[in-house]
């Protein structure tokens, strides 16, 4: 548990129309919400990160190749590098994330940056992140752009994808194969996710135009992925926070997790805890609910 009190404080208002998008759609873009301030802080933390990967997990490349230029990502990073914790602990992320999931408490589940620099053909598969790690609740994750993203080197979602209530085999990012044969895995059923790059217009797909400051904010559970085989001109950085309200719990899926599961059981966490400690820390809690 955190030493002191977070701030009840919501920082920027989040319209009525934009939760409604969120709730409906499973994804919404909110317009100038992070000042450069913070970015700047993001930039710097992944520069630090470059030069010295974390020490729960070497920095990994998300593409197999290992020639050409760059996809590659680091998570987990927030208590290593203090401009990572800042925007954490400080930043308008959490009390965003408490209007649009109705929350009482926000607690942090995992951070997460990418980079992809120019050229490179690498992308990311159609997934959603709710079957990749042994998360369960109501959850949602931001997706910061560092830098100026085109609907055409952005993601896109499919529209209301979290309402479905199914479950997609987590799909890696190196080659876009299946993790594992879908099926019933500890007691959850999974299925190969749809290949919605061999039929794009069958379903409603959404994108968005980001200018630095821009978010994006997606239900856990909304499909999403690269649309096309978009090669940046020049480096691109995202930084994304998971997070969830207060009946965000730990449930075991398959081995394909076993990697995040180890870390999470070093920090002392088992099946069915909920996700709140050191590890897992409250970042905004509304003071009349406790």
């Amino acid at each position: 548990m955190p030493n002191s009190r977070p701030d009840p404080s919501l920082g920027p208002k989040v319209s009525d129309e934009a939760i409604d998008t969120f709730r409906r759609d499973g994804v919404v873009c909110l317009r100038q919400v992070f000042g450069p301030q913070w970015l700047d802080l993001l930039r710097c933390g992944i520069a630090e990160n470059l030069e010295r990967p974390s020490p729960k997990q070497e920095i990994r490349r998300a593409a197999a190749d290992n020639s050409g230029p760059r996809y590659i990502e680091d998570f987990w990073v927030w208590s290593d590098f203090p401009p990572f914790e800042r925007f954490v602990r400080q930043s308008p992320a959490a009390g965003l994330a408490a209007q649009l999931l109705d929350a009482r408490r926000i607690n942090l589940v995992m951070d997460n940056w990418f980079l992809r620099e120019a050229g490179s053909t690498a992308r990311p598969p159609w997934h959603h992140d709710i079957s990749y790690f042994d998360f369960e609740g109501s959850m949602c994750v931001l997706w910061l752009p560092l830098d100026p993203t085109s609907k055409e080197d952005s993601i896109a979602f499919v529209r209301g994808s979290h309402l479905w209530n199914r479950l997609f085999m987590r799909t890696l990012f190196a080659d876009h194969s299946a993790a594992a044969e879908p099926g019933v895995i500890n007691g959850q059923r999974y299925e190969a996710p749809p290949d919605i790059d061999a039929a794009p217009g069958d379903y409603d797909l959404v994108s968005f135009d980001c200018a630095p400051g821009d978010c994006v904010f997606f239900d856990m559970r909304c499909l999403h992925g690269a649309l096309g085989a978009s090669t940046p001109k020049s480096t691109v950085r995202r930084y994304t926070l998971r997070m969830t309200k207060e009946d965000g719990h730990i449930r075991y899926r398959g081995d394909w997790a076993k990697q995040e599961r180890a870390i999470m059981e070093a920090a002392g966490h088992r099946e069915g805890d909920a996700l709140i400690s050191d590890f897992f820390p409250t970042l905004w809690e509304n003071a009349q609910a406790s």
